[in-house]
């Protein structure tokens, strides 16, 4: 098959859907039915500078996608039909990219480079292609995409004498110094043979500093770049250089362009990252065994670094951008800050303190605006109420946030000196609440530190200095979310995750009020659901609110009594609010709905026959798979509160869970969950559960050989395996609790026993040290003498995995885990006895 590749290439692009709709079938069709023709198509389409630019970056890009792909399965595929390739098609196409190299064409380069980076990626670990590393301009993107490994020291010298070469000083091309920094930088990952080697490690490093002092902004950028990556690489070869490294980067923070001077500061960021790695692993205590020791560069610069960096903190914008995504100096120079706090600890504070004392009361907004970032960075300084009245809204913005800082790090129970007192807790108050009637960026952030100050008193059960002004500010985060310009930067989100926390710390003295919010968060939701407009952002919160007032009331007994007469008008307004089909609306009511029938138990029965459809939708939802987590937990909370009463309605509930774990449409995520509803409905239903074992059994051994070879083959699986076999654990575990109230343990529950429960806890013991999984595992153990007897007990007995998996548990560090293994040994050692 022969096409005129231009112009079906330039069809594949057009806005047309039929037009490009055909030409995409074209070129399948073209590349299944003559694939060498296709390959040499593109090539020569790429190489063509008399072509359309378009037409030659859409054939780079279809041929980097005939030698690659995501799925490990098609990449394999890919890379054997190239290797496979006669070799003088391969040598025509490799041609045609190099040539490519030379193009006027910006674009035609950078594909031609990216595919030649895959065809090194296939054929250099087959000692193809040598000649490759002599070319410059693809350097960089051979290094990002080959490993180390497939490249011998002598390769490995070709790209670093090319590259260094490149960057000299004495190089007059600008565009080629450029391209070998920018290579450096991604091939330095092959380089520690030769930064083990003190002349080419100084050679190196000379170039590399020689290149931060380039007329050229980018090629001096791009030598910081090559710093930054050195620092965390190779930070035990650093010590002879870091004084010039200083300068350098303490020059080009001063006086260099912004993005120079951002990676200088990251350089600096850097360090203080490994240190602090170090020291956490190590804690100062270094020997012989210790990969690589800290060499305190931080302490040791800490003089001369920490002036600079608050130096940094007075280069605000006029105008700068409160959205999270701005990225400046003086930010960049307060995050290093706080870095080199937590690397050197106290010894910052008498450096930093002298310029919090100097600048905080200056007329420049600037000056105080950057004391209160320094006090924030290393959260020490003056008291709040000398901190909050400021007439800029940058210095009130960072102050209020500094507040939530001290208050979220150095306020509780736990604390030995206490941040907040009796004393001073209604002055800080009267400070946020006034700061809260602000500008909505400075309220925002007012809002979040009440959020942490209420969070500091969670566990205070009475007595809590917030009680006495607890309507006073329940009412004041009401007033902010009506106001007119709630919508702005977050403000009503914070507002009522701030009312939230309040209610969830709150203690038995501000019950009253919780109580009295109810009619009126009702009254607001009831609102929403009445208006021409849709209201889903507003609805979710509300609901959310909902959600921790009826835990929070129904967590006591007065309380909860109190609030059920509220429980059907609340049920009757979260069904209507699922008419809207909006997923965040849905994710926040499902919640709700949960905290309400933990609440009101068995009487919840009455409202099922309304939620069902709900329910069952929900458990549908595989596109908005949160919806669907969500959704899943509920039921739990279901067969939590009504145990039996939830059984007319498990063949719907069971039949739609088959199907969730049988799709390939579902998040991975919802599936552990899943397994450990079957654990919840089992321990409602009891032997009713019995006839699902058909089908759930095959599931549930089917995922635990899933999760055996996920454990194998994948390192970054490790969490969700985790999560799979807890799931897996706890719906065994539920099964057998289930069917302990069974005159007599079913030959389905027997043949569970011994083809997969004990086996399956103790063999992953082996493979797993998660302690949520050894508990859940140990606890199972238990569980299965407590139900079947004498006869589980002599299996458990025979097993020396288990005895094993039993001692091991018992001496644990994890207290959960060893209060689980007693009570399995008791379980045990009853049922022998019995």
């Amino acid at each position: 098959m022969a096409i005129e590749v231009t112009q079906v290439l330039l069809s594949a692009q057009s806005i047309d859907g039929a037009v490009r709709k055909h030409a995409e079938e074209s070129l399948k069709q073209f590349q299944e039915q003559n694939p060498t023709g296709f390959l040499l198509s593109l090539s020569n389409e790429l190489a063509n500078n008399d072509k359309p630019v378009d037409s030659r970056k859409l054939a780079g890009l279809v041929l980097k996608n005939a030698l690659d792909a995501k799925e490990q399965y098609r990449k394999y595929e890919l890379v054997q039909r190239w290797l496979s390739l006669d070799a003088a098609v391969k040598a025509q196409v490799k041609g045609c990219l190099l040539q490519t190299l030379s193009s006027p064409a910006i674009d035609a380069r950078s594909i031609a480079s990216q595919v030649i980076a895959k065809i090194a990626g296939i054929e250099l670990p087959q000692s193809q292609w040598p000649e490759l590393i002599t070319t410059l301009d693809t350097l960089g993107y051979v290094c990002e995409e080959v490993s180390p490994e497939v490249v011998d020291q002598d390769e490995v010298n070709k790209i670093l004498t090319a590259v260094v070469q490149g960057m000299s000083a004495s190089e007059g091309n600008t565009d080629v110094r450029l391209a070998a920094t920018r290579a450096l930088y991604n091939a330095l990952g092959f380089a520690q043979a030769n930064f083990a080697n003190d002349m080419e490690r100084d050679f190196i490093m000379r170039i590399i500093c020689e290149a931060t002092l380039s007329p050229e902004v980018k090629i001096r950028q791009a030598a910081f770049e090559c710093l930054v990556s050195i620092s965390s690489m190779y930070y035990e070869k650093l010590s002879s250089y870091m004084q010039d490294i200083f300068n350098i980067t303490a020059k080009a923070v001063r006086e260099d362009e912004e993005p120079v001077a951002l990676q200088a500061i990251e350089f600096w960021s850097s360090i203080c990252d490994e240190e602090i790695d170090i020291l956490d692993e190590y804690g100062g205590d270094f020997t012989a065994d210790s990969d690589i020791p800290c060499f305190y560069f931080i302490k040791q610069a800490l003089p001369a670094l920490v002036p600079m960096l608050l130096e940094t903190l007075l280069k605000q914008e006029e105008d700068q951008d409160q959205d999270e995504g701005v990225w400046n100096i003086a930010m960049a120079g307060g995050t290093c800050l706080g870095l080199v706090a937590r690397t050197v600890g106290d010894d910052i504070v008498p450096l930093v303190m002298p310029f919090i004392q100097k600048n905080i009361n200056e007329p420049e907004w600037r000056q105080r605006e950057a004391a209160t970032y320094a006090f924030g960075s290393i959260l020490e300084g003056p008291s709040p109420d000398k901190l909050i009245d400021d007439p800029n809204n940058h210095v009130k913005d960072t102050t209020a946030w500094t507040l939530g800082r001290i208050f979220e790090f150095l306020h509780g129970s736990t604390m030995e000196t206490p941040v907040i007192t009796h004393e001073n807790c209604q002055q800080i108050l009267t400070v946020l609440l006034h700061s809260m009637k602000d500008v909505p960026n400075v309220a925002e952030k007012a809002c979040g530190a009440l959020y942490f100050l209420a969070q500091g008193y969670e566990n205070m059960g009475s007595g809590s200095p917030i009680s006495p002004f607890f309507k006073d500010v329940v009412q004041a985060l009401l007033h902010v979310t009506h106001r007119e310009d709630a919508g702005e930067s977050r403000l009503r989100t914070a507002a009522y995750e701030t009312l939230n926390e309040l209610v969830r710390c709150s203690t038995d003295e501000t019950a009253s009020t919780v109580m009295q919010l109810v009619p009126v968060i009702m009254a607001e939701l009831h609102k929403t659901l009445e208006a021409h407009e849709k209201q889903n952002e507003l609805q979710g919160l509300l609901c959310g609110c909902l959600q921790v007032i009826i835990q929070k009331l129904g967590s006591a007994e007065p309380t909860k009594y109190a609030f059920m007469q509220y429980a059907d008008q609340i049920m009757d307004l979260f069904l209507r609010v699922f008419a809207s089909r909006h997923a965040t609306v849905h994710e926040e009511a499902m919640l709700a709905i949960g905290a309400l029938a933990y609440v009101t138990g068995p009487n919840f029965s009455k409202y099922l026959e309304g939620f069902y459809p709900y329910l069952e939708m929900g458990l549908q939802n595989f596109e908005e798979y949160q919806v669907c987590s969500i959704t899943v937990g509920v039921v739990g909370d279901l067969c939590r509160a009504l145990e039996e009463k939830i059984l007319p309605f498990c063949d719907g509930i069971m039949t739609q869970l088959f199907k969730d774990l049988s799709s390939n449409e579902l998040h991975r995520s919802v599936k552990p969950q899943i397994f450990s509803c079957f654990g919840d409905i089992a321990l409602a239903i009891g032997e009713n559960f019995e006839k699902y074992l058909t089908y759930a059994m095959p599931m549930l051994q089917s995922a635990a050989e899933l999760s055996v070879r996920a454990s194998v083959a994948d390192d970054d699986m490790s969490e969700y395996t985790n999560q799979l076999r807890n799931g897996i654990l706890e719906a065994y575990s539920g099964i057998f609790q289930g069917f302990k109230s069974s005159r007599r343990p079913s030959s389905s529950c027997l043949s569970l026993l011994t083809s997969f429960s004990i086996s399956t806890a103790c063999t992953w013991r082996r493979t797993c040290k998660d302690e949520a999984v050894m508990k859940t595992a140990i606890g199972l153990l238990g569980d299965l003498a407590d139900t079947l007897g004498s006869k589980a007990a002599l299996l458990i007995g025979q097993s020396v995995s288990s005895k094993g998996f039993l001692d091991e548990c018992l001496s644990s560090d994890d207290h959960l885990i060893k209060e689980s293994a007693d009570w399995a040994k008791l379980a045990i050692s009853r049922a022998v006895s019995g």
